[in-house]
């Protein structure tokens, strides 16, 4: 939020957001902007100025959860395991996506071409904080080559789109987890 905004517009902001992170939290990602906008007490027209698309409105209410796991990716950079590391920081993508609706939508990759001013900046910053994680764990041999943090962010929405219905998404989003990193062949 500029700085340079009347205060009317940065209390709007503020209110907006509250309440789209309460709606989201009730409603996931297809959460009524409509109604977003009522319950704040402003017009349709003042959320998409704030939040020019769904998108936008879905990564302002994920920051903090985003900023969470990137400071969590930060922290186990320098762990001693780098393969244990890696997949504790995706076991808590995965739990985040699972338990926090509308953030797996927010990370998904839709497959429309990038846009330069409302870009996927959430998917970016966690990005940004697994590839250390993950260039660790590929230097060590611990990750098969070619697997991208791209690659696990997918991995990790498409499991949490999965369960989102389920009963306890996040116990079977953590099932699917498990045994994704496990394969199907038993153990030897």
């Amino acid at each position: 939020m500029p700085d340079h905004q009347r205060a009317d517009a940065r209390r709007n902001h503020t209110r907006i957001l509250a309440v789209a992170e309460e709606e989201v939290a009730a409603h996931g990602a297809d959460a009524s902007l409509e109604q977003i906008a009522r319950t704040a007490g402003v017009g349709s027209a003042t959320v998409r100025r704030h939040f020019p698309t769904r998108r936008a409105l879905l990564e302002a209410v994920s920051r903090k959860r985003i900023e969470a796991l990137s400071d969590r990716a930060r922290e186990l950079t320098g762990a001693d395991d780098s393969r244990a590391a890696l997949l504790e920081w995706l076991g808590d993508v995965v739990a985040y996506c699972a338990s926090a609706r509308g953030l797996a939508a927010t990370l998904a990759y839709d497959g429309s071409p990038p846009d330069p001013v409302h870009e996927n900046a959430c998917s970016a910053a966690l990005e940004e904080a697994g590839v250390p994680l993950l260039e660790r764990a590929a230097r060590d041999g611990a990750v098969a080559a070619g697997v991208t943090v791209p690659d696990l962010i997918t991995l990790a929405v498409g499991i949490a789109l999965a369960t989102e219905h389920h009963p306890d998404p996040a116990a079977r989003a953590d099932r699917l987890f498990r045994l994704t990193v496990a394969g199907l062949s038993p153990q030897r």
